[in-house]
């Protein structure tokens, strides 16, 4: 019994940590300050972003270290990379210190990198003591990523500061004392027991009341006033306890669907096998298409309101995207929920969770003037891009298996930098090539005004999306008999 109970507090250190370090979303929040204290252009505020993004990627060295080191310090480690990286740039952007550009660079490198360890130690910590429920496990907690920029636009929001530089000074701070908090249910962690058909149900259980329990956080903390923020903080907690020419095209469709078609899911492909697989292609490019391009709209919220004369609206913008990212993640588990009833293919349900980005930008097009529509397409974007970041740890253990995922999905969320410097990068030119010099807080840099500003940024990031979501289409009729036999195969299981 002690061992359950020690089990759970494992769970409640890992939202704690999942809910604090997702620093990288409230990037909007300041940016535009950042960018008036270095006096740079759109374009090179966006590698500031992709700088971070990339430490992501290169944040796979958090798994080698975990051969040496234990799993504390691993996480104090991420909290100390953490503090370095926003501590920094916050005397940077508070002007106690000033730094080249590139140092900034990799600063943010740094503080990119710290994400990825702090991510990997949660991973570890549920994959460990929940082998059974592990992607019930996986989907609750990383969820509560995507609610950080709510819970740290609330606390800024609380200390009333002129200045958007207090969002880097949290960011530095809050995860290292949330490591510290946690430190002591991660150190007694409970031994493994065997799989036992009736405290797994009993799991599965709980893990829908604390599903249910993190909705009505995510509604709360949607529709908090800013001055209540100590109090969305101690809900945090106590919710976590027919022609010829026809012919051939369908001939050619049907070579691309049956080409090298997964047999099975759960085979182990090693690095090599992937870059020889179909499916891992029309997976990234989902996910390129998908969640990421959804990541770098996060990126610029900050320029989008300011450039629509909406300034007022960048915290609550920030709020918006952060809480449906949280609920699309939440989302990520109902198939796992509903599969004694309704079972449907992990890649099915991406495909349906890639819907909303490309109406949220043709949204955005045709009435971004209107600031409901802004918030519309925002909430859209957050649903969409949430569920992908949850539901793509699951859908690569399963599609390229369990023992490999940590690698493979290392390799997968490569694209993630990729695409916030092509993305970041098609935004900033069409930002520039409309701005004129700043005034006021942006005196030192160029300011763009008005719908075009961002206008044809929606019109190619729309199009983009909908590449997206046919490459889903695809993995999704190609993977479905895989996952057939597999439903099937566990069901007679169950059975005999």
């Amino acid at each position: 019994m002690a061992g359950q109970s020690r089990k759970w507090m494992i769970l409640v250190a890992t939202i704690w940590i999942q809910a604090f370090t997702g620093t990288n979303f409230d990037f909007s929040a300041y940016s535009s300050e950042m960018k008036a204290v270095l006096g740079v252009s759109q374009v090179q505020l966006n590698y500031l972003a992709t700088a971070s993004d990339l430490g992501k990627a290169v944040g796979g060295s958090s798994g080698l270290a975990l051969m040496w080191l234990p799993l504390w310090a691993v996480m104090f480690t991420a909290a100390v990379m953490g503090l370095v990286g926003y501590g920094v740039q916050w005397l940077v952007i508070s002007n106690v210190i000033a730094l080249p550009y590139f140092v900034v660079f990799l600063l943010c490198l740094l503080a990119g990198c710290s994400i990825c360890w702090f991510n990997t130690v949660c991973f570890v910590l549920c994959i460990k003591n929940f082998p059974s429920n592990r992607p019930l496990a996986l989907s609750l907690t990383v969820s509560f990523n995507g609610v950080s920029a709510a819970l740290y636009n609330l606390a800024a929001n609380s200390l009333n500061l002129s200045t958007s530089a207090v969002y880097l000074l949290l960011n530095a701070l809050v995860p290292l004392f949330t490591s510290i908090a946690a430190l002591v249910p991660i150190v007694r962690q409970p031994p493994v027991d065997g799989p036992d058909p009736d405290v797994v149900k009993r799991d599965q259980f709980t893990f829908l009341k604390l599903n249910l329990l993190a909705v009505i956080t995510g509604l709360y903390l949607l529709f908090l006033h800013p001055s209540n923020a100590l109090m969305a903080f101690f809900l945090q907690s106590s919710n976590i306890e027919g022609s010829p020419h026809g012919a051939d095209k369908r001939c050619s469709c049907a070579t691309v669907i049956e080409k090298d078609r997964l047999v099975m899911l759960g085979q182990e492909h090693t690095a090599k096998m992937l870059g020889h697989s179909l499916d891992f292609w029309l997976y990234y490019l989902a996910y390129f298409s998908g969640g990421t391009i959804g990541l770098v709209y996060s990126n610029n919220i900050g320029q989008i309101a300011q450039s629509l004369g909406h300034s007022l609206m960048n915290s609550k913008l920030i709020t918006v995207y952060s809480a449906f990212s949280f609920f699309g993640r939440l989302l990520s588990a109902a198939p796992d929920f509903i599969r004694a009833k309704v079972y449907f293919a992990r890649t099915g349900w991406l495909t349906i969770a890639l819907l909303p980005t490309p109406i949220a930008f043709f949204v955005l097009v045709a009435f971004g003037g209107n600031p409901l529509a802004i918030q519309a397409g925002t909430a859209l974007i957050g649903l969409s891009s949430g569920f992908i970041f949850a539901a793509a740890v699951s859908i690569t253990s399963e599609l390229f298996g369990p023992e490999s995922a940590g690698v493979n999905h290392n390799i997968l969320i490569t694209n993630i930098p990729i695409g916030s410097l092509i993305y970041g990068f098609l935004a900033a030119l069409v930002y520039d090539s409309n701005a004129v010099s700043g005034v006021g807080l942006l005196a030192n840099s160029v300011v763009c005004m008005g719908r075009k500003c961002y206008f044809w940024t929606f019109v190619w990031w729309g199009c983009i999306s909908l590449l997206g979501l046919a490459s889903s289409v695809l993995l999704f009729i190609r993977t479905r008999p895989a996952y057939h036999r597999f439903e099937q195969s566990r069901t007679s299981t169950m059975l005999y």
